[in-house]
Formats: C-alpha cells, structure tokens, sequence
C-alpha cells in the first residue's frame, strides 16, 4: 500500500503503529488479509504541489495494490484557491491511479478533516475555515467520482469528535485515526475479496 499526503498520513503527533495505514494494515491482518508495512510519503506541512515534488524525487516504478491520497489542508490554510487546488488534485489522483497500474477500484481518496473545530482554530474564524474545507473537499470528491476511485469521508468524524487530538490541540489522535482506518479497511477488504 502506498500512501500519499500531509500530516494526516504521516500521523503527526502519534506513533507510527498510531497512523491509519499502519493501523488498516493491523486490522487487516486481523481479518486474515496480509499487506506490507506501508509505503508513505507524506510529510507535516505540504500542500499538493510539494507533494508533487516530493513524489517526483521518490521516481517511483512499481505499482501498489493500493494506493490512498489525502491531501489540501495546507492549501486551504495557505489561503490558495479552489482552483489552483482542483489542477494540482487532479494531476495526483492521475499519478495515484497509475501507481495502482490503473486500477481505479484500488485507489482511495480521504476527504480533508475539518481542523476549524480543534483547540487550535480558538480564537479563529471557525465558519470561514468549514466553508473553505467544505468547498475543497466538494472539488476532491467530485474529481474521485468522475475518475472512479474509492471516497471516503473523514470530515463528519472530525467535526463530531473535536477533542480526538494530540497534546499540539490540533492533529487528530490514535482514537480519529482508527476510524479512517475502519473504513479504509472495509473498502480494501471488499476489493480484495472480489479479486
């Protein structure tokens, strides 16, 4: 599994066993599906055209059985537009298909947590920042719809559970990631099976 991202991927403030791949791969495991130690690059920070470097330097030439993108809260922070975001988004979503070996069914897009609700946003403009996640997500999910990857939503979560997150009052907790990973596993579970 390959996956591609910001600090939600690489689990800012937990650890590596904490971070939903490793914690999909575990619960995979349990349900007799045996998959490598993830494959990630990702790093605290980026926005989508530094993930574009950065995946540009790993020259990358295999394929995955599966690969995640998970990206767009530095954009949104960085105050950049939806449309800077939808080119950029697109060419990653081409890049992560062709790291599957084109199979769009074994491609998975999480949408962009809502951080306006942490601890972190106090003080902030906490409407603003869920209208911008809101209109950036709308861009990420209607690109996964239109190319025919997985979607998943991590945003409700987010929003419902505030208080999931690390000691820096912002990046999500152990707790929010093994929701991601809860259905992230049913998908590949369910791709698996009909292999």
């Amino acid at each position: 599994m390959l996956c591609l991202g910001d600090s939600y991927t690489i689990g800012e403030g937990v650890e590596e066993a904490e971070r939903f791949p490793n914690q999909c791969v575990m619960q995979l495991h349990l349900k007799g599906i045996f998959v490598d130690k993830p494959k990630i690059i990702a790093t605290t920070g980026w926005t989508t055209d530094e993930l574009m470097s950065a995946i540009q330097k790993e020259n990358i030439s295999r394929t995955y059985d599966f690969v995640t993108l998970l990206i767009g809260v530095n954009n949104q922070y960085r105050g950049r537009s939806t449309e800077n975001y939808e080119n950029e988004f697109a060419q990653l979503l081409g890049l992560a298909i062709r790291f599957s070996g084109g199979n769009k069914n074994h491609v998975i897009v999480l949408s962009i947590p809502d951080w306006g609700v942490t601890a972190f946003a106090e003080g902030r403009n906490r409407h603003q920042i869920a209208g911008e996640i809101d209109a950036y997500n709308a861009v990420n999910k209607e690109e996964s719809l239109r190319r025919g990857v997985h979607y998943i939503d991590v945003t409700t979560s987010t929003r419902q559970h505030p208080d999931w997150v690390v000691s820096d009052g912002l990046h999500p907790d152990a707790r929010e990631y093994e929701v991601w990973a809860a259905q992230l596993t049913r998908i590949i579970q369910s791709e698996a099976q009909t292999k």
